[in-house]
């Protein structure tokens, strides 16, 4: 089982908000290692690199490759990302070892294809609506597959594609479906056209002109 990004990382000891700090400033990303019955471990990582995996979406659900010194230490998948609050920068990241025989569970983004080309679409003049992005899945490490593709194109308008439609690798499994909840992926609505504005009434004519005003009265001498 290879991971097929490699996380270069530092052991680090101190702790606490201003060690991490500290390491911020530094060009350094801190971050936790732990799971699978052994202790956790601190860790830090040069944050460009790092930010440039955060870029690929295959990142997110890859088995990583952690190395301290050259030499790999384990491997893990990223089970949270820590952004800074409004700046393009990684502040901290969870790492939890996996084993070759145990099962792991992890959400996978869903890819749509033919959308355009569905009878719904294309026909019919609908619209695709997405009602769920990524999905649950049970799978040993080995069998964790990077997205699942969700194919639109025989769809009609008022069609949908299930969670129990879905083609997935062998060996994983759809946790919701487990549950018995075969929830919609994606469906083709109709178009409505928003209703024409009424026109404007016209604004009601005075009844009564209004009074003249008064001519100055002369005094007399």
């Amino acid at each position: 089982m290879s991971g097929k990004f490699e996380l270069n990382a530092e052991m680090r000891s101190e702790k606490g908000t201003g060690a991490s700090r500290r390491l911020r400033r530094a060009g350094k990303v801190p971050g936790i290692l732990y799971g699978a019955g052994k202790e956790p471990v601190m860790l830090s990582f040069d944050h460009d690199p790092l930010w440039h995996h955060t870029r690929h979406e295959a990142f997110f659900t890859s088995i990583l490759s952690v190395k301290v010194d050259g030499k790999i230490i384990d491997q893990a998948i990223l089970r949270d990302l820590h952004m800074h609050p409004f700046k393009p920068k990684v502040a901290h990241l969870d790492l939890q070892r996996v084993s070759a025989t145990e099962r792991l569970h992890l959400l996978v983004p869903l890819h749509f294809i033919n959308q355009e080309a569905a009878p719904g679409v294309k026909l019919q003049g609908g619209l695709v609506a997405h009602l769920m992005t990524e999905v649950d899945v049970s799978c040993l490490p080995s069998q964790l597959p990077e997205f699942l593709t969700v194919d639109v194109g025989n769809l009609n308008v008022g069609d949908s594609i299930h969670l129990s439609n879905l083609t997935v690798p062998e060996g994983v499994t759809l946790t919701d479906l487990t549950h018995g909840n075969d929830l919609a992926i994606v469906t083709i609505t109709v178009v409505r056209e928003a209703p024409e504005p009424e026109p404007a009434s016209a604004a009601p004519e005075a009844t009564a002109a209004a009074p003249e005003a008064e001519a100055p009265k002369k005094e007399g001498k």
